[in-house]
């Protein structure tokens, strides 16, 4: 780093607050090319306007395959879908799971997000605290997705140990205990999806399969990749949206008493909540195409490229005072879902989910505040989420 730029990049501190460090790489370094915690070498990029234009560059693609010339079969099936394709596999692949995510689809499950949100919050009743994440905001878009999937409800806390492998390895550590879960994750799908296609219903998993069989536009390790993805994304990111939504409402106690008598403001809250700290820290990888040049740097074909999402979303270039937290703040084209072709599928799901969890919660238990100084707090390791691991809470 810079010699001007004093804050290390992935330390406890950064993870705990990245922004001090992203607003001197934005202002001193904006490109920035440096060692990822996996040991990779990269270029984070890390104000608004590139980072919307680095989305949006084709010439930046998600198919590594592609530069590293390597066969196919040895691609992992668990990157064999639309977040890691780019066009025109890209367009089929997300045709094929578009169906499941229209406004309609979305809008029709409210009534079941609210009945879960409901049976969630009654298992609490006669106690005096709670872990936000394992007792809330973890169960509630777990169990929606498995059910918009068709995954036994037995079976869920299985998924939630392979989805934080996954996530959390992007690290680079545990590699031995992450080979473990996913071998078992691989075992699993298969043997589930051979009880799919004996039993065909009308979740997405048996759609999925039958739009295989009858045009053979997925293969079956395309069906392993959109599946992960599914599960992964279904529920990670609302995960996070909710702890981070109330985390941020609690340091922030004259906003919580503003959305309690203002219901209506929730849909702006998550909004804001969503550019404050947004539950992905970083853009999944994307791969030079060829040599270039951006921004006055000089990349070779095969370079890693990410966009720091939560950097951008603080450039004062972009947002007025993005230090302050304000949930009344107009709607801002915050990057917290990305832009683009990838712009995330699930992101209206997300919003309904944390739109409930949130307002349920403060309604069932207006006086909650947290139990721990906001410091002991432990925020989960990797690079693609930002969330805190547990949050307890005083009911």
């Amino acid at each position: 780093m810079n010699s001007n730029l004093e804050n290390p990049l992935f330390t406890k501190a950064f993870t705990q607050n990245p922004h001090p460090t992203y607003s001197q790489l934005r202002e001193n370094d904006p490109v920035y090319l440096n060692v990822l915690p996996n040991g990779q070498i990269g270029w984070m990029i890390t104000r608004y306007e590139d980072a919307v234009e680095a989305l949006k560059d084709p010439r930046f693609i998600k198919d590594y395959l592609e530069i590293s010339g390597a066969d196919k079969e040895t691609e992992s099936v668990f990157t064999r879908n639309m977040l890691y394709a780019d066009p025109p596999d890209h367009k089929r692949l997300r045709g094929l799971v578009q169906k499941a995510f229209t406004p309609q689809m979305i809008a029709g499950l409210r009534g079941r997000i609210q009945e879960i949100a409901d049976e969630l919050l009654d298992n609490l009743f006669g106690k005096d605290s709670m872990n936000l994440i394992d007792d809330y905001a973890f169960p509630l878009p777990i169990i929606v997705i498995c059910e918009m999937l068709g995954v036994p409800s037995e079976d869920r806390d299985k998924f939630r140990v392979w989805s934080n492998t996954l996530v959390e390895g992007s690290n680079g550590e545990n590699f031995d205990e992450m080979y473990i879960h996913m071998s078992e994750f691989i075992q699993y799908l298969g043997q589930w999806f051979a009880k799919v296609r004996g039993n065909l219903g009308q979740d997405l998993i048996s759609q999925l399969i039958i739009s295989e069989d009858e045009g053979d536009r997925l293969t079956e390790s395309e069906l392993y990749g959109v599946v992960t993805l599914l599960i992964i994304a279904g529920h990670e990111t609302t995960v996070n949206l909710i702890g981070n939504s109330i985390l941020a409402l609690l340091e922030h106690p004259e906003q919580l008493k503003q959305l309690q008598n203002n219901p209506e403001l929730i849909h702006s809250a998550i909004e804001e909540v969503l550019r404050y700290n947004g539950p992905v820290e970083f853009s999944t990888s994307r791969w030079a195409r060829e040599n270039l040049e951006f921004k006055g740097k000089s990349f070779a074909r095969g370079d890693l490229v990410i966009i720091a999402l939560n950097s951008a979303n603080h450039d004062p270039n972009r947002f007025d005072d993005p230090e302050i937290f304000d949930i009344t703040r107009q709607k801002s084209q915050h990057l917290a879902f990305g832009t683009g072709i990838h712009l995330c599928l699930g992101a209206p799901l997300a919003r309904l989910e944390g739109e409930i969890a949130i307002m349920s919660l403060l309604k069932r238990y207006p006086q909650i505040k947290l139990k721990v100084d906001k410091n002991e707090l432990e925020w989960r390791p990797g690079m693609l989420v930002r969330g805190v691991k547990e949050i307890p809470l005083s009911l």
